[in-house]
């Protein structure tokens, strides 16, 4: 079996992502090619659609929320992403099992006693109006009748598991000020969620959400052990879809002996190929999507990507960390760079600059 050294992975994962070129999709199809963007700070999905797309005006990204063709929901490992709103409505009941468990994971004292079906079912008719709520206005809404777990657990039990909700507009939108207010998925689509497919113990055709995803997340982050797709995603019962669907996709091992599997066509580059600088956004995927992050990441680091660490690419890989202040882009490497290298930061950080701005500056400073 072809072994893939980790500059291969690097430049295939660039490649999957848009980090290697600049692509011309429309918004809506990065959005999702991505699977999404993990949004749950509102203006990081606009820095992370910048690097990625040529010409990309973040006043299209705030139409798709407006317009309800994109929006933002608790969805893999029950953080708040920004998906399209067909994937939103396909996807979500899929997650429904994992995202009880994880709200139960925080909660588990607090919920103790507490029928969640009953829970969901309050939940429900609280929400059947359509008015937007906070977390706290629904979470009060069904204290009287629990009144025991307090309204956090409560309200993230039902925000974040039991009754799918979007947060709606002005949250969101670019340069937007706006807090959480929350209103079902459904009503704010006008379109039932998909139901759930049955999981069984055949894998062979029991699945298709499941089969959907690993070639969504192949094609967008592959080649990837299983283990990587389950820390993507977070759910469980994927080896059965992975079973499944095992004569459409190729094997391969890293360097590590773990197999890594991908779509036949996908693209693999020369590992020598090029890799300019990108400036990603808190959280992103390129980096989270992963359980095994050394493609992108040293171990050294590794702990900052769950921080909210903006990230540098340099040669393709995390070599600086980034934050703007009064319209200048500051840049904080991780590592010596040489003069080529601070020069091409400089060079992409003042269009960075640029861009949060509206080119009133292109101010950067590296450490």
């Amino acid at each position: 079996m072809t072994v893939l050294d980790t500059r291969t992975l690097n430049r295939a994962t660039l490649a999957r992502q848009s980090l290697l070129d600049r692509a011309g999709m429309p918004v809506a199809g990065a959005v999702a090619h991505l699977c999404g963007l993990q949004a749950q700070e509102p203006q990081e999905p606009f820095v992370g659609l910048w690097s990625r797309l040529r010409a990309f005006d973040p006043a299209a990204l705030s139409d798709l929320l407006t317009g309800r063709r994109v929006v933002r929901t608790h969805l893999m490992r029950r953080t708040v992403h920004l998906v399209t709103a067909e994937d939103a409505l396909a996807w979500r009941a899929r997650h429904d099992p994992m995202l009880r468990q994880r709200v139960l994971a925080v909660y588990r004292r607090e919920l103790a006693g507490v029928d969640l079906d009953e829970l969901a079912a309050a939940g429900r008719a609280v929400t059947a109006d359509g008015e937007p709520r906070t977390m706290a206005e629904l979470a009060r809404a069904v204290a009287e009748r629990w009144p025991a777990p307090g309204p956090r657990a409560l309200g993230e039990m039902l925000v974040a598991a039991l009754v799918p909700m979007v947060q709606i507009p002005p949250r969101g939108l670019w340069r937007a000020r706006a807090g959480v207010r929350n209103v079902p998925l459904s009503i704010w689509l006008g379109r039932d969620i998909d139901p759930p497919s049955p999981v069984g113990s055949d894998p062979v055709g029991s699945d298709p959400v499941g089969r959907a995803l690993v070639r969504r997340y192949l094609a967008a982050f592959g080649p990837a052990t299983s283990a990587d797709l389950r820390a993507w995603c977070g759910l469980a019962g994927l080896p059965a879809a992975i079973a499944a669907m095992r004569e459409e996709l190729v094997s391969f091992r890293d360097e590590r002996g773990r197999e890594l599997l991908d779509l036949p066509d996908a693209p693999r580059p020369d590992p020598g190929t090029p890799a300019p600088v990108r400036f990603l956004p808190a959280f992103d995927n390129a980096i989270l999507g992963y359980q095994h992050r050394g493609r992108i990441i040293d171990d050294a680091h590794r702990g900052l990507s769950v921080t909210g660490a903006r990230m540098v690419l340099v040669d393709g890989r995390v070599a600086a960390t980034w934050t703007v202040d009064a319209g200048t882009v500051a840049v904080t490497p991780l590592r010596r760079l040489s003069r080529a290298d601070r020069a091409d930061i400089t060079e992409e950080g003042r269009s960075l600059a640029s861009f949060l701005s509206d080119d009133e500056s292109d101010r950067v400073q590296i450490a």
